[in-house]
């Protein structure tokens, strides 16, 4: 009989509310196309493609899809993203979470959390509820503008090398944006854990 790992952190990634569609050229995590609407801009492939699309196939795909969503898409420029990790900052507080890793960048955030009392998806919520009010506010968005996409997407981690791993891949996202590595007053240094 094979052991069950024990799960040890979460990997969360948290998408801006249109930013990636499942039928996104790059591949996603969901199996079928769900919005009638979006299906004739092609089918939904789980998982991450290997060949991953040239850029202008991905810009055109979001321009087509960008009049067929709900509500416009949000992009987080330096302002909210303060907002966004303060917003963080406050839920770590009030539920005590333990977060290793984050990063807030233009269209979505990484964030590699302990375990804890607090199931992944509750967790995954949490912080993506957090920071809604705030943005809000900032441009006038309306209140039913769900600001992330609504489908959880976490991984779970089971070892450290799976941890370490993580806050190496959500610390080396911002540079890819072309912008300096992010550091969060709440984000603890997993290499002295546990503290004492």
């Amino acid at each position: 009989m094979q052991k069950s790992r024990v799960i040890i952190a979460h990997h969360l990634i948290l998408h801006g509310y249109g930013h990636w569609l499942p039928n996104d050229p790059r591949g996603s995590g969901s199996q079928t196309v769900r919005k009638e609407n979006l299906s004739d801009l092609g089918p939904a492939h789980f998982g991450r493609k290997r060949v991953q699309p040239p850029r202008g196939e991905l810009r055109e795909f979001y321009h087509d899809a960008a009049s067929r969503l709900d509500f416009e898409q949000v992009w987080f420029d330096d302002a909210k993203r303060k907002a966004i990790g303060r917003a963080f900052g406050e839920i770590v507080a009030e539920k005590k979470y333990t977060v290793w890793a984050c990063a807030i960048l233009c269209n979505h955030a990484h964030l590699c959390v302990r375990r804890h009392r607090d199931d992944a998806q509750t967790i995954w919520r949490a912080f993506a509820d957090s920071p809604q009010k705030a943005l809000r506010c900032m441009e006038n968005i309306d209140n039913s503008h769900p600001i992330w996409s609504n489908r959880p997407y976490k991984v779970f981690l089971s070892t450290s090398d799976d941890v370490r791993r993580v806050i190496t891949y959500t610390e080396g996202n911002p540079p890819k944006e072309k912008r300096l590595t992010q550091h969060w007053s709440f984000v603890k240094p997993y290499d002295n854990w546990p503290y004492k």
